[in-house]
């Protein structure tokens, strides 16, 4: 009997939040993620806060773990902005980050550094954003990333095409019911259009439990306890011979605190899943090695993780979304003529899908969940700062012909 196998993938990833920039900053004040006065905008802040109730506290049980257990494995994706902000304000995460690495059983994927949609909206910066990640990669890590997984796994079948002939592995997705139908995340598959790349799709449901509701007292399977979970692993893992449990890694002691027992929880489950000897963790790249694709998968429109939709309507949905979408795009050419380095990383930052994310004015759960996230009082406030430094953009550029 073979094994069946988790292929646990945690993304990790902080964001440049734009200060309180006003209309009266604009020709004077560049510094848009400086933090300001508002502690919700001041990413140094906010970047140490998370280091101590997540980073630190999960990585060194992770690192207990694959001292403790050989065949725990997981795979990582660490954005260009998390990079940064770790190795200004706390490298010593770096360090962790990286000893987990040298163990050879964590693997890093390839994602755009800027945790951009550019993929959707300028190709060619995608290309130069994969690339520049994967630069970081082995400057830090000694790694050359082979398996892709998109902002926010945002997905389609160009997607797959664009990864297979840059080189890669295998890419990450949404394993969504309306695409998927009567088939099941729970295998490999081959993406349409492509002859040898491997497709993951995320197990959502099981995803979820641990990522949003593991604390939720109004769930009815609150208080979610190792034993139970293992067993809805298990039973998914009868049925087929792979569970992809995908998740941000701040769901550990950021999204899920602490006193909520989610690393007591973590740490027991992965104990009580490898006391079985049929079962396994898999990196990304062991997962598509070791699983045949049983199909071919097409998705032609975009599939993210976000959302009830799980489309791209969480960034695009509304004018104000692609108002400053088309701005900030239109802004390419001459930004990256402009040779200047601080213009173009200020460019680059401003792509960041955060920045769309809290222009959001959807309703009801989505709604809230974007509203947590959100730095800003509204989505019209996270609106107005943006467009702020667009104008200020514009100015350096004139500025910069002169």
């Amino acid at each position: 009997m073979s094994k069946c196998g988790i292929t646990l993938y945690l993304h990790v990833h902080q964001p440049w939040r734009i200060r309180q920039y006003s209309i009266f900053d604009v020709a004077h004040q560049h510094d848009y993620f400086s933090g300001g006065h508002n502690p919700a905008q001041d990413n140094e802040k906010i970047f140490r806060k998370v280091a101590n109730k997540s980073y630190r506290p999960m990585n060194t049980l992770l690192e207990k773990m694959l001292q403790r257990h050989a065949d725990f494995k997981l795979s990582l994706s660490l954005s260009g902005s998390f990079l940064e902000q770790a190795e200004q304000y706390a490298p010593d995460v770096i360090e962790s980050f990286q000893r987990l690495v040298a163990t050879g059983r964590v693997e890093i994927l390839a994602s755009p550094y800027h945790h951009s949609l550019a993929f959707f909206y300028s190709p060619s910066e995608f290309e130069r954003q994969i690339s520049l990640h994967q630069q970081k990669i082995e400057q830090l890590f000694g790694a050359r990333p082979r398996v892709l997984a998109n902002t926010e796994l945002a997905y389609n079948d160009n997607l797959a095409q664009w990864a297979e002939n840059h080189g890669f592995n295998g890419v990450l997705a949404e394993g969504w019911d309306p695409v998927l139908g009567w088939r099941s995340p729970n295998y490999a598959y081959r993406p349409v259009g492509t002859e040898r790349i491997g497709l993951l799709l995320k197990n959502y449901r099981l995803s979820d439990d641990i990522a949003f509701r593991f604390s939720d007292r109004k769930w009815s399977n609150w208080p979610l306890s190792a034993e139970t979970f293992t067993d809805w692993v298990s039973s998914a893992a009868d049925e087929a011979p792979l569970v992809n449990l995908f998740m941000d890694y701040e769901t550990f002691g950021e999204h899920q605190w602490r006193e909520t027992g989610i690393f007591q929880f973590f740490e027991k489950f992965v104990e009580q899943w490898l006391a079985d000897s049929d079962h396994k963790f898999y990196t990304v790249s062991e997962a598509i090695a070791n699983n045949r694709p049983v199909g071919e998968l097409s998705m032609p429109s975009p599939v993210t993780w976000a959302d009830s939709e799980r489309d791209l309507t969480a960034w695009n949905g509304n004018r104000l979304q692609s108002e400053v979408l088309r701005y900030i795009y239109g802004l390419e050419r001459d930004v990256l003529a402009s040779g200047n380095d601080e213009l173009i990383r200020d460019w680059r930052r401003l792509q960041m899908s955060d920045h769309f994310y809290y222009m959001c004015t959807k309703w009801f759960t989505d709604g809230d969940v974007h509203a947590y996230f959100s730095p800003y009082e509204s989505p019209y406030d996270a609106f107005l700062q943006y467009m702020n430094v667009i104008r200020d953009m514009r100015w350096r550029l004139s500025q910069n012909n002169l």
